[in-house]
C-alpha cells in the first residue's frame, strides 16, 4: 500500500519506456538519491526533516517546473521512493493536508489513504516488534473513521483491498463507534426533552457536566 504514487503522480499519458529496466530494492532507493537530494534543495519545507502530503499531481508540476533538471523516468521513480516512505506514510496516517510545490495546503487526504497508511505503518512496525501493537492501531482506526465523517457504507466502499484481518478489526472498530453514536444521540434527546440546564441535567445522571457540553459542541460541529 501507498498513498497511491503511482495514480496521483504519474503523468496524464504513461511515460515512455526506460532504456534500462527500473532499479529494485537497495538499488532502486541509491537510484533515486540524487533526484531526492535535489528535490530537498529545491523544496525543503516538502522534502526535508518533515514530511507532508503531496498534491494529487505533483509529479507533473515538478515537471513542468523544472524541465531541465528532472527526468520522467528518475522523478517517477524518487517520487515513488519518497511517498512508500514511513515517514512519509505516517503524515498521511495522520490526515495532514495535502501541500503544493510552495508548501500551501491545497486539499485534504482522502479517507481512504489515511486508513491505508495507519495499516501500512503498523504492518511495517509489528514486523519489527515483539510488542503486540494492535491495541494502538484499534485506536488510529477509530480516530481515522470519526475523523472521515462518512457513513459505514461510504467509508468501506472505498475500502475494498483490506486483507481479512484489517477488515474484520475495521468492522469492529465501526461497530464501537456507531454504538457511542446512538448512545450520545439518545443523551441528547433526552437532555433537549428535559428542559434543564446541562449542570442540572448532568447531576440528575451522575455524569460529568463536560461531557454533556462536548456532546452538545459535537453536535453543532
Amino acid at each position: 500500500m501507498t498513498d497511491s504514487p503511482s495514480e496521483n503522480l504519474a503523468p496524464a499519458t504513461a511515460p515512455a519506456a526506460a532504456s534500462t529496466p527500473p532499479a529494485k530494492g537497495k538499488n532502486r532507493f541509491a537510484s533515486a538519491q540524487p533526484v531526492l537530494e535535489k528535490l530537498f534543495e529545491l523544496y525543503p519545507h516538502l522534502f526535508g526533516q518533515r514530511f507532508v502530503p503531496l498534491k494529487l499531481g505533483v509529479f507533473q508540476d515538478l515537471l513542468a517546473a523544472h524541465p531541465e533538471v528532472f527526468a520522467k523516468d528518475e522523478l517517477k521513480v524518487a517520487l515513488g521512493v519518497h511517498t512508500r516512505s514511513t515517514r512519509y506514510l505516517q503524515s498521511v496516517a495522520q490526515g495532514l493536508p495535502r501541500h503544493d510545490l510552495l508548501g500551501q495546503v491545497v486539499e485534504p487526504v482522502a479517507p481512504e489513504h489515511v486508513l491505508l497508511s495507519i495499516v501500512e505503518v503498523f504492518q511495517r512496525r509489528q514486523a519489527r516488534s515483539d510488542e503486540d501493537l494492535l491495541p494502538k492501531l484499534r485506536k488510529q482506526m477509530l480516530a481515522a473513521y470519526q475523523a472521515s465523517g462518512l457513513t459505514r457504507q461510504d467509508y468501506l466502499s472505498r475500502l475494498t483491498t483490506l486483507d481479512e484481518k484489517v477488515a474484520a478489526l475495521l468492522d469492529e472498530v465501526i461497530d464501537e463507534v456507531e454504538q457511542q453514536r446512538a448512545r450520545q444521540a439518545a443523551l441528547l434527546r433526552a437532555f433537549d426533552a428535559s428542559g434543564k440546564t446541562v449542570e442540572d441535567f448532568a447531576a440528575e445522571l451522575g455524569m460529568d457536566v463536560r461531557q454533556i457540553q462536548t456532546a452538545l459542541k459535537q453536535r453543532k460541529a
